[in-house]
């Protein structure tokens, strides 16, 4: 018997609810973004916005309740790696949307995020680990959102750079977060001279191949403050080494890079200082194999003082050689 029109329309959107929520993986460019009618939120249905949702870093027990309930309610979770929120999202029997948006296709996926968001979406942001925003396109997307006065809302939770500095041992009190470092040693040494005289214990992340050579130049520039090295932090391997910069950076040169995520705190400068730059010392060398101003802008990188009063030690010391 032919059934009401009504009737098929219901069952049609029954069908189109089962499939929906029965997918898995990362959905496609079209099908995550076309335009489409959004129902009035339910009781558990997420409000419209975008969520700035907390990742683990390591240990996955470290998810808090509020995420997991923001993750399964959310239209569509957008993730760096769909590979790797999908582990998460497994783990936790949740089976959400995940949309692929990373610094590859932000440029083409933020636009239609937002207008997503103008239609009354609710989408939560993730990173692979941690708070998102530190290094992940997703500030720009924050950014936008809240130009256009779009609901923005930050669900708290693991932060690499907060927990290195509690297992530091460093005053916590307060901080400077610096992020990652230039690869190249010169701008590395220039950008640690900008923050040299900052009255605030230091935090920083860094690749592990480049530990040694980062925490050495660190030691040049800071002097030998006290540091504290922690990798694999929340996981089953998870180290925490303190000491000297000059310590530490002889530590990682003989035993090589260690492995895991790396995260740098150092001292604020002041009385915990263990040694102070030896600017002598440090001419000396750069004028064995180069030209006095190759030294002088070698030296500046390094030690943060300025190239009037270095040119004039180097001059000093080129004379009594």
């Amino acid at each position: 018997m032919p059934r009401a029109k009504g009737a098929v329309d219901a069952d049609r959107r029954r069908r189109g609810t089962k499939l929906e929520k029965t997918g898995t993986g990362a959905i496609s460019l079209g099908t995550a973004l076309a335009p489409e009618p959004i129902a009035r939120p339910s009781p558990s249905k997420l409000a419209p916005g975008l969520y700035l949702v907390a990742t683990p870093i390591g240990n996955l027990d470290d998810i808090t309740l509020r995420a997991l309930k923001a993750l399964a309610a959310a239209d569509a979770v957008l993730c760096e790696d769909t590979r790797v929120t999908a582990k998460l999202l497994a783990r936790f029997a949740i089976a959400a949307k995940t949309i692929p948006y990373h610094d590859h296709n932000a440029e083409q996926m933020r636009p239609k995020i937002l207008e997503r968001l103008r239609r009354g979406g609710a989408l939560a942001l993730v990173s692979d680990a941690g708070t998102p925003l530190v290094s992940d396109p997703g500030f720009k997307l924050a950014r936008d959102a809240i130009a256009e006065g779009l609901p923005v809302t930050a669900l708290p939770g693991a932060s690499a750079a907060l927990t290195a500095l509690l297992l530091s041992g460093l005053p916590p009190d307060r901080f400077l977060f610096a992020g990652f470092l230039p690869a190249k040693a010169v701008a590395r040494r220039r950008a640690l001279a900008d923050i040299k005289d900052v009255d605030a214990t230091l935090i920083f992340y860094e690749g592990a191949s480049r530990l040694a050579d980062s925490v050495a130049d660190m030691a040049a520039v800071f002097g030998d403050r006290p540091a504290a090295v922690g990798r694999e932090l929340t996981k089953l391997f998870e180290e925490v080494r303190r000491g000297s910069l000059r310590t530490l950076a002889a530590h990682y040169a003989a035993a090589g890079a260690p492995k895991g995520e790396i995260v740098v705190v150092v001292a604020p400068p002041g009385g915990e200082t263990v040694a102070e730059f030896d600017l002598d010392r440090a001419l000396t060398d750069a004028l064995g194999g180069k030209s006095l101003r190759q030294a002088v802008e070698e030296v500046a990188a390094a030690s943060g003082l300025k190239r009037r009063q270095i040119y004039a030690r180097a001059l000093q010391l080129k004379v009594g050689n």
